[in-house]
């Protein structure tokens, strides 16, 4: 392709993890696998949450609405790169890819924000624990996610004005595997300074404040633990949010290990391998997670298998 404007670029090309053709069959199933893997475990996380009456609580409630935030994640990136390895196609479409980068942005953040909403709702648990019900209520609940869902949105709307507002040049190509906004700029034929100031003070309003909200709960947290007489009952106020902080650190751990690898290394395709970690691993794992430790969580998964077993005709049939 040669060099020059394109101000009506109509697909660009992701260049994927690797171009090995030998490797590609195989990227497919281990991808095609995480990804059912991680919608499975997600939709279980949330049918238990809502079928079972014992999960009705606003730390569950808010762990549906994490799972449904994982589902986004993984649906918005995956998807599209097994359909390339499948048609042996790297292209993508303008609209495709306005639709990643905004769809990303969106549950990216309410993932974020949630984490902060659930580590105020375990502040909460342990530093008030005669009065949690009260202050976390249904109506405070609702209003935490409906604010951080709607927050999200604008971070979206943001990042799809920053991509409609540029010319991207002839070359179309991106050392990606999905339309990851820093790569496309990367792209644009004019200055993108102003565009790169307005990115990094999005990550940091919608990143760093959430993170600020995260440390500062636990910072109180550990305080509070700390003041309990008991190593059992320490222990007990820990366990509480055990799931939690490791999810926390696994979203943040490997998104800023992301971030890291980057600036250090010279290969964009060395930073898209490394992206897999946030993308496509943690929203895997956190069903796991919250649910391998936690013993509510597993009685709600038995009791609906249970429940759907027995509502099978023939099943019902032969253990009446």
């Amino acid at each position: 392709m040669g060099a020059g404007n394109h101000t009506g670029v109509s697909q660009f090309l992701l260049l994927g993890l690797s171009d090995d053709p030998e490797l590609q069959p195989l990227l497919f199933g281990v991808f095609l696998s995480m990804y059912l893997v991680t919608v499975l475990g997600n939709l279980l996380i949330i049918l238990a949450v809502s079928s079972d009456s014992q999960l009705h609580t606003p730390m569950y409630f808010f762990l549906s609405n994490l799972s449904l935030a994982d589902i986004g994640i993984s649906t918005t990136t995956i998807p599209k790169m097994l359909a390339n390895f499948q048609t042996h196609s790297k292209s993508i479409t303008y609209a495709g890819c306005l639709a990643q980068v905004t769809l990303f942005s969106l549950f990216g953040c309410l993932e974020s924000l949630l984490l902060t909403v659930m580590a105020y709702d375990r502040l909460v648990a342990i530093s008030h624990p005669l009065h949690y019900l009260v202050i976390m209520n249904p109506y405070l609940c609702g209003l935490l996610v409906l604010v951080s869902f709607s927050i999200s949105v604008l971070s979206s709307l943001l990042h799809s004005l920053v991509m409609s507002h540029v010319t991207f040049c002839a070359d179309v190509e991106i050392p990606h595997f999905f339309c990851d906004l820093s790569q496309l700029l990367n792209l644009v034929c004019s200055d993108t300074s102003a565009n790169n100031i307005l990115i990094y003070f999005i990550g940091t309003i919608f990143g760093g404040i959430p993170l600020s909200g995260i440390l500062y709960s636990y910072s109180h947290i550990i305080s509070s633990i700390l003041r309990v007489s008991t190593s059992g009952g320490r222990y007990k106020a820990f366990s509480t949010c055990a799931s939690h902080l490791s999810v926390v650190c696994l979203f943040y751990g490997t998104g800023i290990g992301v971030y890291l690898s980057s600036t250090v290394s010279s290969s964009p395709r060395k930073a898209a391998v490394a992206s897999v970690m946030y993308t496509v691993v943690t929203p895997m794992l956190n069903p796991f997670i919250y649910s391998l430790r936690n013993k509510d969580i597993k009685s709600a998964l038995w009791r609906m298998s249970a429940k759907y077993l027995m509502s099978t005709p023939m099943l019902s049939f032969f253990g009446s």
